[in-house]
């Protein structure tokens, strides 16, 4: 397999966004309690939360197959890690399984920087147009 793309490896697991979805029914493909799940997971954020697990991780423009919608891009995509080497073996103690890492990508999404910002909506910025203009 020399020269293989990661992804063509045998030992790289694939997780959804759909696994991870607060707003995704059991049928619809979550795999985690609702509890535990966190709210629309983009690709981006899962590719983040595994790199800095410390996780060899390729992002995928796949489309989940119980998908319905097929337009939302934000939705799109997979990826691919590698937990366990070519012999088997786990690459990192913390993570023997792919439930662990869906729970530690579930628990640590809403710890990132992007999630915890908070963004200036449009009623706040027209607010914020109003306090500004000069009395004559």
């Amino acid at each position: 397999m020399a020269g293989a793309a990661p992804t063509a490896e045998p030992h790289y697991i694939c997780i959804y966004p759909a696994y991870i979805n607060s707003k995704k029914t059991l049928a619809e493909g979550r795999r985690l309690a609702k509890s535990k799940c966190v709210e629309n997971p983009t690709t981006g954020e899962m590719r983040d939360v595994c790199s800095a697990a410390g996780l060899k991780v390729v992002a995928e423009n796949k489309l989940y197959p119980r998908e319905r919608f097929r337009g939302d891009v934000m939705m799109r995509g997979r990826v691919r890690v590698e937990l366990k080497n070519k012999d088997k073996d786990p690459v990192s103690e913390t993570f023997k399984s792919k439930q662990d890492l869906m729970l530690h990508i579930a628990e640590m999404i809403p710890k990132l920087k992007s999630r915890t910002q908070k963004t200036v909506g449009p009623e706040q910025a027209r607010t914020n147009k109003k306090t500004k203009r000069r009395k004559n």
